[in-house]
């Protein structure tokens, strides 16, 4: 008799294909919307394994099914997004992006390499009669922007159904400041509602050389931003997990002359709903303080997604998961941080969590998300992979 391997080795097994499959996506990275080749590669890798799926969900979505019979069993659903980010990638390593000015940098090509991995590991499962129920493979795009409409890619993958029939659903998200070996997981609000502000100051502008005789609307500004920066620390309660932020000033053309109009624009992040409507509102008393100097104001609030919401019981799962896969396995247990992650918008939908795989270089130079020079250790892709394949499992049994 054959000896029966481990998922871990299985995965383990799998190193190399899941190198190559990683590798060949950083090397040609696609932005949120234009993600067409992208689609084409995983559609191709998911016909090669012997998964029946669709194209074109929610835009360039792709979406796999692995069953041994609808309706024999729950849906669950594991997510992996495919978009990159217009950053010119710095680093010399023969996988470099071919396109210039845009890069993985947030480690998409890795979570669709483990989706792709696990897919392999559970048609093996299926074809050998150990998979009980349905599990969607969601391979969604543009998690990392908005079109005109304000939307993402969660929000047209659900409104094309992925999520009508799914139960439950899980993702990951690489981890650059945790090593390979610790996955770090959080119950409840675990990244932030993600919005944008732009506020406008208007005065009547003027000669330089004679301020006195209009009204200067950056001085005015001079004014409003120790009011806006101060929310967070006076006008929010300490507990609240908060931060406002300015990203863009834009105002004046000349040396000389006093423009009539400064435009501020920066985000504001929260976990709760009560910060996040309270911050709102605070900024805009911060801007309204231009009346009192002569001025007036617009302000404008983009709402983006929400706070990401981690099911404690799916949690539970990846963590027993995680240690029967790897005895050694530590787990981290805090919050994400502030950044922003469309699968909130899933995880609205039914109970969902995310956790973020510790994906750390060997090297100790810190390759944080979002930096030209973001990179992944290799080694975390096929315990990414054995993770999602043996979670799906046990969500099919707990769902």
């Amino acid at each position: 008799m054959a000896p029966v391997h481990t998922v871990m080795e299985r995965a383990e097994a799998m190193q190399e294909e899941l190198v190559r499959f990683r590798r060949t996506l950083h090397a040609h990275p696609e932005l949120s919307f234009q993600e067409t080749q992208t689609a084409e590669f995983v559609a191709a890798t998911l016909r090669e394994i012997g998964v029946t799926h669709i194209k074109a969900c929610g835009g360039h979505g792709v979406v796999g099914t692995i069953s041994n019979g609808i309706g024999l069993g729950p849906t669950i659903a594991i997510r992996a997004d495919m978009d990159a980010l217009p950053i010119h990638e710095s680093g010399a390593h023969p996988y470099r992006s071919k396109n210039d000015g845009v890069m993985h940098a947030c480690g998409h090509d890795a979570h669709t390499a483990m989706l792709l991995g696990a897919a392999k590991l559970l048609v093996e499962d299926l074809r050998n009669g150990n998979l009980q129920g349905t599990v969607k493979l969601i391979f969604q795009p543009a998690e990392e922007a908005t079109d005109e409409s304000g939307l993402s890619g969660a929000s047209y993958m659900i409104l094309d159904g992925v999520l009508d029939d799914v139960e439950a659903a899980v993702g990951l998200h690489v981890c650059p400041w945790q090593p390979v070996g610790v996955i770090q997981v959080n119950d409840g609000e675990s990244m932030a509602n993600v919005d944008i502000f732009e506020g406008v100051i208007a005065g009547s502008g003027g000669h330089g050389g004679y301020p006195h005789m209009g009204s200067d609307p950056i001085w005015m500004l001079s004014v409003v931003l120790p009011a806006l920066y101060s929310i967070v620390n006076r006008r929010l309660s300490p507990l609240e997990t908060a931060v406002a932020s300015i990203g863009e000033i834009h105002a004046g053309s000349a040396s000389n002359v006093i423009p009539d109009e400064v435009r501020v624009v920066g985000t504001f992040r929260s976990y709760t709903a009560e910060a996040r409507e309270k911050l709102a509102i605070e900024l805009e008393k911060a801007f309204k303080i231009a009346e009192t100097l002569g001025g007036t104001y617009a302000f404008h609030v983009e709402h983006g997604e929400p706070a990401l919401r981690n099911e404690p019981r799916i949690n539970r799962i990846i963590e027993r998961v995680a240690v029967e896969l790897d005895p050694e396995m530590e787990i981290a247990r805090d919050p994400f941080g502030l950044g922003g992650e469309d699968f909130a918008y899933m995880a609205e939908r039914v109970p969902a969590a995310m956790f973020f795989l510790g994906s750390a270089m060997p090297d100790g130079i810190s390759r944080e998300l979002h930096t030209p020079i973001f990179d992944i250790n290799e080694r975390c892709l096929p315990i990414g992979t054995a993770i999602l394949a043996k979670t799906a499992h046990e969500m099919l049994k707990s769902f």
